[in-house]
């Protein structure tokens, strides 16, 4: 449409002319350059009858064409209370008000995180839930690097080979499993959000980038802190430092077309303040390239594993209210498949579990006991009063070979009284007895157990490391800055003295104690009293001068 000035003519009268047949005819390479629209979107249910089935009949008739390659539209949008807006109502939300209060990004990221076949409900409390999930880990993510590369005065090398449209640079190369690991992840989430905006499934890329954000805050960030906190700037923290800030950037610009905004101020951060040359904003840069070298497909299957693990073991300490903290001695894995681990994944484990050993074993057995029950309210009205006879026919099965079949889905047999009987799977029940001394969760073929034996050299490594957590604490109570050394008194009992003693060395490390003192803090101190599992000790930490 054009705007002209003429009269005499309902369309003319309104400053309009439409789009005509003789317009396409008499410049149709100007025309084919913008038509058919690529996409278009209306999520009001009347314009589908109206205004796109006129604009599929016009299109019809001028160009003989489809005036658009997609139409996307969501479902309806309603309020959070599942009704329709209405300001009478009181809750309907102007746009402008969501923009101010809200935050466009968490907006945007709020609809494109949300099947589209479904109801909107949209609202404040939303809005809160979408940045608590998504926008605050991913600043949280970018302000870690920020923090600890500002303190040690880190920037990236290679300004001089510097490209302004892929500013994260190439692929980092490392020796560390958790550095090609996050790379690898990275790579192949690039291909998959790449792939998913391609076939317009905005939905199914946001869901691939919330996972890999866990994995890079929960997984990546914290088992790698040690390595940013080391007061030795070594080529190892040098490493981690030029993986996280690759993988930021390179993320960040994936995320530019969802989240315009946070995504530039951490490029104006990372990039605009260090590099010479980098383009003025990010959605200037390049879409990111993927690297297929960094995609270590067993990597990244043998890291799962690994996580599963820990999460199962994390969960049966959980389930018997066995602290992390509190070193155990074995952690025993029944994985259904693999039955082994690169050394280097079991020792993340180990430090992850917070056990000495991990050792997978071939029979589930080992770990637990089955028994196997009829489900009485599906079975005692189907079976009458033959239901106490299959009740004792079960107790005659071998155990883990009707356990496989009812984990499969599979029908079970049984003869009573010289007929054949079948059970369901869903109608029967697997009741575990984890083996004796073992703590134990299981999921989807995998079975972890704990032992739960805690011996005294395992109770003070467990009590050193809970007064390193109370130190830590105060560190922050006192207003002391994460880079300050700071000299540590404490008055303790028997067993804390002596724990405080044995631990001297790992309780200064961790803590950037300089000095570890046995006698009382002096008043310039900030001074707690605590109580560790029943046993009092007084503590001070001084910030050195």
């Amino acid at each position: 449409m054009n705007r002209i000035a003429d009269v005499g003519n309902p369309w003319l009268d309104a400053g309009i002319v439409p789009f005509s047949t003789l317009q396409y005819r008499a410049n149709p390479e100007f025309w084919n350059k913008w038509y058919p629209a690529h996409w278009i979107s209306e999520s009001f249910p009347g314009q589908f009858r109206n205004w796109f089935y006129s604009l599929l009949a016009m299109a019809t008739v001028v160009a003989e064409r489809p005036p658009f390659l997609q139409n996307f539209g969501y479902a309806t949008l309603l309020a959070e209370d599942g009704r329709p807006m209405h300001k009478s109502w009181g809750n309907a939300i102007e746009f402008n008000e969501a923009a101010d209060k809200m935050g466009v990004d968490v907006m945007r990221w709020l609809y494109c995180a949300h099947k589209p076949e479904n109801d909107l409900l949209f609202g404040f409390t939303r809005g809160d839930e979408v940045r608590r999930q998504f926008l605050i880990p991913l600043w949280n993510a970018y302000s870690f690097l920020a923090t600890y590369a500002r303190l040690d005065n880190w920037s990236p090398d290679g300004s001089s080979g510097f490209d302004p449209f892929n500013p994260e640079g190439p692929t980092p190369r490392s020796d560390n499993l958790l550095d090609r690991w996050v790379l690898a992840r990275l790579n192949q989430v690039v291909v998959d959000v790449t792939q998913d905006l391609e076939a317009s499934d905005i939905y199914a890329a946001s869901q691939t980038v919330e996972v890999f954000l866990d994995d890079l805050t929960n997984w990546y960030i914290r088992r790698s802190r040690r390595r940013f906190w080391k007061s030795q700037h070594d080529a190892d923290k040098n490493t981690a430092y030029s993986t996280l800030y690759h993988v930021m950037v390179k993320l960040g610009r994936l995320l530019a077309p969802f989240t315009p905004f946070v995504t530039e101020a951490m490029y104006q951060n990372l990039v605009r303040q260090v590099r010479p040359g980098a383009l003025e904003s990010i959605h200037h840069t390049n879409w990111p390239e993927v690297d297929r070298s960094a995609i270590n497909q067993k990597l990244i299957t043998d890291m799962a594993l690994a996580r599963r693990i820990a999460s199962l073991g994390l969960g049966a300490r959980a389930s018997a209210n066995l602290k992390v903290r509190q070193p155990l001695g074995k952690v025993l894995v029944h994985s259904g498949g693999e039955h082994s681990l690169d050394q280097l994944l079991v020792e993340i484990v180990i430090d992850e579990l917070n056990v000495k050993e991990l050792e997978f074993v071939e029979k589930e057995g080992t770990l637990v006991t089955y028994k196997i029950l009829p489900d009485n309210k599906l079975l005692g009205p189907r079976l009458g009063a033959r239901f106490p006879k299959v009740k004792n026919a079960l107790a005659t099965v071998n155990v883990a070979e009707v356990v496989a079949k009812i984990r499969s889905g599979a029908p079970v047999s049984l003869t009573v009284d010289g007929e054949p009987v079948e059970l369901a799977a869903n109608e029967l029940l697997i009741q575990t007895q984890p083996a004796t001394g073992l703590v134990v969760m299981a999921d989807k073929g995998m079975t972890v157990g704990i032992d739960t034996a805690i011996t005294p050299d395992l109770r003070s490594e467990g009590l050193a490391r809970e007064l390193v957590r109370r130190i830590q604490d105060m560190r922050k109570n006192a207003g002391f800055n994460i880079s300050d050394r700071i000299t540590t008194y404490y008055q303790a009992g028997d067993e804390l003295g002596q724990v405080m003693q044995s631990w001297e060395d790992y309780l200064k490390a961790e803590t950037l104690t300089t000095s570890l003192v046995s006698v009382p803090p002096p008043a310039s101190a900030y001074v707690e009293e605590h109580k560790v599992d029943a046993m009092v000790i007084v503590i001070g930490v001084m910030q050195n001068r």
